[in-house]
This record gives C-alpha cells, sequence and structure tokens, in this order.
C-alpha cells in the first residue's frame, strides 16, 4: 500500500461515511488485519463505536473477518474495494444506459446500502420512481422485479455469502465468527417472490400521522411475518461492471482503427462470450464465422462471405485484437483480452508522454517500445532528431522513470569505456507509477473540492434555505411578487459566486471521472500482466 492510496482511501471513507468509519477503516488499512480489541485501543474510541463502524465496512464490503486458530476475530480493510467507491457513479451510469432508470436506481440502491433483500431494494425503486411520475399514475413492483431479474441474469448483481444451515451440536460451543458460504450455481439464480403491489408517493404531515397510527394498529393486532426472500442479500457485482469497461474499450479502439463494421463484430463476439469468459480469462471462447453471423445484430446486412474477410482481416492486424486458430469449417477465431489490454495501456502512456514532453519525445518513447533496447546514437538515426536534442529528451525521461537505462558490460570489471548502455521501456514499471500518480490526483481533486465547499458553506447554507422557502410557499400557492421576493435574498454576486462554485465543482467531478478512467485501464494492464504465466 503506498501512501498515495492510503490518503485517497482516507478522503473516501470521510466523505461517504463519516469521520468515525474513516479513523477505523484507515487504522485497518494501514495496520492490516488487527483484532476488536487492538482496534478500540488505537483509534481511541468506544467499544460501541468501533462495533458499528465495522458493522458499515462490512455491510459494504469494504471490510472481512477472519476466524483465527486460537478461536479469535481479525478484521481486515479491503483497500481495492475502498478506491471501488471513486467508480460508483460510472457504475449508475452503465446500468442507466443499459436497463434505463430502473437499473439506473437498482444499482444506485444496492450501492448506497452495500445489501439488500429483493423485496427490499424492489419496494424503495418502486417508491422513488412513482415520487418521479405525473400525478395518478404508479410504478409497478412487477416491472422493477423483471429488471432485477434481468440484472441477475447478465450477472451485473448477484447473491451474498450465507451463514450454512447446519444442526449445530449443543455440547459443542459455536464459533466466535460464522463462516459464510456460496453456492456457485445458485449466484445469479433469483428467488421466487411474487411481489404484487404499486409503488407509493410520500404523504404530508398530516397523512403521514394517520398512516402511522393505522400500521402500528395493524402491527398490534397481527404478527408481521418475514417476506418470502428473508436471508437472501443481494450486492453489485463490480467485476462484471469492469469486464463490460473493458470490453466497450476495445470496441472503441477496433472502431478507431478500422471501421464501424469491424467494431460491432468484435462487439458481437465479446457479447457472445460475456457471461461464459471470466474476467480474468487471457482470452474469449472461441467461435466460428458460423455462430458470430448468426449473432450479428438485425441492423447489420452484411453477407458471410464479408463476415469471414472481415475477420481475417481482424486477424492479421499487428496488434492482434482478433486471434485464429485452425482452418477446419473456417477456423475459430478469440478476442485476445490480453494482448487488447496491453495496447490500450501502451496508447495511454504514450499519450501521456505525448502531453507531458512533447510530440518528438512521444515518437523516442514509441521508438523504444517497438525496438526494446536501443543505444542513444541508434535513437538518434531512428527518431532522425539531433544528439543534442535527443540526448536531453532521454535524460528527461530516464529522470522522470517513463524511460531506464540498463547496463550490458563486456568485461567482468563495468569500466564505462567496455560497456553498452541501452535505453528501454519497462511497461510494467511505469504503468505502476503513472497509478500512484493518479491516485495522487484523485486525493488532490477531492482536497480541492472540499476546500471550494468549506470557503463557500454559508453561501451554500443561505442558498438551501432559500430554496426550502420557495419551494413550500409554492406548494402553499404563493404569489409570483411574494415568491420574487425571497429570491431576491440572494444578490446578485452572490448568484455569481455559487455559479462559479458550481462550474468548479463540476470541473473538479468530470476530472476525477477522467483520472478514474485513466487509472482504470493502467490496472487491467497489471492485473492482466501479473496474471498472465
Amino acid at each position: 500500500m503506498t501512501q498515495a492510496e492510503i490518503k485517497l482511501c482516507s478522503l473516501l471513507l470521510q466523505e461517504h461515511f463519516g469521520e468515525i468509519v474513516e479513523k477505523i477503516g484507515t487504522f485497518l488499512v494501514r495496520t492490516g488485519a488487527q483484532p476488536l480489541r487492538i482496534i478500540v485501543t488505537e483509534t481511541g474510541l468506544l467499544l460501541d463505536q468501533v462495533k458499528k463502524g465495522l458493522c458499515v465496512l462490512i455491510q459494504h464490503n469494504l471490510a472481512t473477518y477472519q476466524l483465527q486458530k486460537r478461536g479469535g476475530v481479525e478484521y481486515e480493510a479491503q483497500c481495492e474495494r475502498v478506491l471501488r467507491i471513486l467508480r460508483y457513479p460510472r457504475y449508475i451510469y452503465s446500468a442507466k444506459t443499459l436497463y434505463g432508470d430502473t437499473g439506473e436506481l437498482l444499482v444506485e440502491e444496492l450501492l448506497l446500502n452495500g445489501k439488500m433483500t429483493m423485496s427490499a431494494v424492489v419496494r424503495k425503486v418502486a417508491d422513488r420512481l412513482t415520487e418521479t411520475m405525473e400525478d395518478g399514475k404508479t410504478m409497478d413492483y412487477s416491472d422493477v422485479s423483471g429488471t432485477f431479474v434481468r440484472l441477475a441474469d447478465t450477472h451485473f448483481i448477484q447473491r451474498c455469502p450465507l451463514v450454512p444451515d447446519t444442526p449445530q451440536n449443543p455440547e459443542v460451543p459455536p464459533p466466535a465468527a460464522p463462516t459464510l458460504v456460496i453456492d456457485e450455481k445458485e449466484m445469479y439464480v433469483v428467488p421466487r417472490v411474487n411481489l404484487v403491489g404499486k409503488g407509493k408517493r410520500r404523504r404530508s404531515c398530516e397523512e403521514e400521522e394517520d398512516g402511522e397510527r393505522k400500521v402500528k394498529k395493524q402491527k398490534q393486532g397481527e404478527s408481521s411475518e418475514p417476506p418470502p426472500d428473508d436471508g437472501i442479500y443481494w450486492q453489485v457485482n463490480i467485476d462484471r461492471f469492469h469486464q463490460l469497461f473493458r470490453d466497450q474499450g476495445i470496441v472503441s479502439a477496433v472502431a478507431s482503427r478500422m471501421d464501424q463494421t469491424s467494431s460491432e463484430i468484435v462487439r458481437t463476439m465479446l457479447r457472445m462470450s460475456e457471461v461464459t469468459t471470466s474476467s480474468s480469462a487471457p482470452h474469449t471462447q472461441p467461435l466460428s464465422s458460423h455462430e458470430i453471423f448468426r449473432s450479428l445484430p438485425a441492423g447489420y446486412n452484411i453477407t458471410k462471405q464479408v463476415l469471414d474477410q472481415y475477420l481475417t482481416l481482424l486477424a492479421d492486424d499487428p496488434l492482434e485484437f482478433v486471434g485464429k486458430s485452425g482452418d477446419s469449417g473456417g477456423g475459430t477465431f478469440t478476442v485476445n483480452l490480453h494482448k487488447a489490454l496491453v495496447s490500450l495501456a501502451t496508447a495511454t502512456l504514450e499519450s501521456i508522454v505525448e502531453e507531458r514532453f512533447g510530440s518528438r519525445c512521444a515518437r523516442i518513447f514509441r521508438l523504444l517500445l517497438r525496438k526494446k533496447h536501443l543505444e542513444q546514437k541508434q535513437v538518434e538515426d531512428f527518431a532522425m532528431i539531433p544528439a543534442k536534442e535527443a540526448k536531453e529528451m532521454l535524460y528527461k525521461m530516464l529522470s522522470e522513470n517513463f524511460v531506464s537505462l540498463q547496463e550490458i558490460p563486456k568485461t567482468p570489471d563495468h569500466a564505462p569505456s567496455r560497456t553498452f548502455y541501452l535505453y528501454t521501456v519497462n511497461l510494467l514499471s511505469v504503468a505502476r507509477m503513472l497509478l500512484h500518480r493518479c491516485y495522487k490526483s484523485v486525493a488532490n481533486l477531492m482536497e480541492r473540492r472540499q476546500y471550494e465547499t468549506k470557503e463557500n458553506k454559508r453561501l451554500l447554507e443561505k442558498s438551501q434555505r432559500v430554496e426550502a422557502i420557495l419551494a413550500s410557499m409554492q406548494a402553499t400557492g404563493a404569489e409570483d411578487t411574494q415568491l420574487q421576493e425571497i429570491e431576491e435574498m440572494i444578490t446578485a454576486p452572490e448568484r455569481q459566486q455559487l455559479e462559479t462554485l458550481k462550474c468548479n465543482v463540476n470541473k473538479i467531478d468530470a476530472s476525477e471521472n477522467q483520472v478514474d478512467e485513466t487509472i482504470f485501464v493502467l490496472e487491467s494492464f497489471i492485473k492482466s500482466t501479473m496474471r498472465k504465466p
């Protein structure tokens, strides 16, 4: 764990869960697995506060517990999972793109609450959708549960591990913590829950009081039965979303390199194997050209012969996004995921070098990537750059760790006159260095946003109060002159200041999302490279 990652984890926990959870989480991130007693002692918090804080972290999959051999329980923070909070808006937006408003709200609720039962999340989302509808219209539970089933079928949501229903021996004392298990066959199976009803709107205060009295009377008269899916909790499958982002990156890369039809063929191949191929696999399942032809979207009226030509073109491309194996029956085709991630990461690194050092440095960087090892004289000749400039550029990139120098001695004494000095690019180490810088950048952006809002805290509170007064007066049917008087409580300079603040915060949010896209590409490349034997 680098200091930049620890700082970013701390900022994310504080922003989303408050100071107590942040204190516990940051301590666990720094020190690793710890028992409850040590956490209480070192953080200086009350035992009850630590217990509740750990419950929040476990509920949101940000911490795990492990039963030790001696019988104690140790708690460990999941740093990688904490950093994924940064990507929550992207998960929610993807769900909206694929499954509309209902899918968006289902994923949002599951991310906000960590784990929920199907019946609870369906009711909550139906109520929220009903709130946004016109008067007289409501959202059926069945429509929301239909979208929930589709999300489970495509593996975007999955079941949480459960406590196994094993009979407890009365003579043997129960363990200090339960061991949770999940059957992989059951992970995406939706329980048969007959949810009948419609979403409800929020009522006014008087109606709410009457409603509460009625509910209390009903509860006193009859014992409330647990829902049929009680105990079956669901969570967002983050790996599946990462698979989607990776596939989108590959498709857009093929589209920019070749054309739209090629990208649609690759998209079809990825879609056919998205559920059957694990997110860590180096390539997709082999597919024949006949299978790909049958699965092409209805709007693409290309013949089988044209498809075969496109597949041959993709397979012969130097980037090797698509691989071909065998020639019987036209051969089978796979999408080479590892090589695609290497190409995406290389393009990202080249772009960063060009932005940071200029186009000539980018030319040298690309040359070193292609030739692997070159002496300074060779770099000058191949890149067609004067010796003095090439030397300056190489040393500039060397000082910032974008390029490394390898010494190959002719004799054992390592004498400089009898040693080859070769420049090279270590993609993995450069990617790690840039990933560290990206984490630093996001932490700086978050701190800047906090500073901006803190500086204008009083103005923001005033704006919220005025908006609340306006909303209540509009609900009671106030006149336009009265509303105008309330609006004039915020002066023109204050409005200008609010507009500037809003613009700055939006820029910071957009920058965070853009940096996270770079983080995703670099992380995917590093993981794929580390897995490769």
